[in-house]
């Protein structure tokens, strides 16, 4: 009966237990130690169906990144509601990036560790996702820059920066906190909050850190 079952599933859903298997082997034992054989007996399917759903390891793990790119930003995008204060949406958001890195850790680690140290197509397709959340960022900085100031002069390179700088802050806790124990998501976006809001709310005010005298 089980094997009836398995024949009649829709292709789909038969692709999305295949892409499973593959993030859960790819993200625990990395691109290279992981095999086709161990990805298909995972998904309960035969290594020939692997390859006619998706044509080789590499457009296998190709889709696998993809696919977590896009639940990653999905998830953060739908964490921040608009009508919140700037501050309250960089929060929603960071809580939503933690909650869930933590809770998709070998989605995390394909994203994280995999496919940026396995060559440049794989890299690319994290680099495209990475360039959305900066960009999603950056719009909140200046969203808090318009509600402090009613003409904000934040340089646009100074925004993009502080963008860039939020971000790569919020995947180095991601990986710290995936790791150590009793860190929740909630604990894990107040750090950075603590950290990276204090800093925005000075500068938003005009107060910005400048080197002294002797420094220049």
């Amino acid at each position: 009966m089980g094997a009836v079952k398995n024949k009649r599933m829709p292709r789909a859903v038969r692709e999305q237990q295949m892409l499973d298997a593959a993030v859960r082997t790819f993200g625990q034992r990395g691109y290279r130690a992981a095999s086709m054989d161990e990805i298909a007996e995972l998904a309960g399917v035969s290594k020939p169906l692997v390859y006619l759903y998706l044509n080789s390891k590499e457009d296998l793990f190709t889709a696998c990144i993809r696919r977590e790119a896009a639940a990653l930003t999905a998830a953060v995008r739908a964490g921040v509601q608009p009508a919140l204060p700037a501050d309250r949406q960089l929060w929603e958001g960071l809580r939503a990036f933690f909650t869930h890195t933590a809770q998709n850790q070998d989605g995390w680690s394909v994203l994280h560790r995999q496919a940026r140290t396995h060559g440049e197509p794989f890299a690319a397709e994290v680099t495209a996702m990475r360039e959305e959340l900066v960009a999603f960022v950056t719009q909140l900085i200046v969203t808090a820059a318009r509600e402090a100031h009613r003409d904000p002069s934040l340089a646009e390179r100074e925004v993009a920066g502080l963008a860039e700088a939020l971000v790569g802050a919020a995947e180095s806790l991601a990986e710290w906190a995936n790791v150590t124990p009793g860190i929740s998501a909630k604990q894990a976006a107040a750090t950075l909050m603590n950290f990276a809001w204090a800093g925005l709310g000075e500068l938003m005010e005009g107060r910005a850190w400048s080197p002294s005298q002797q420094d220049r």
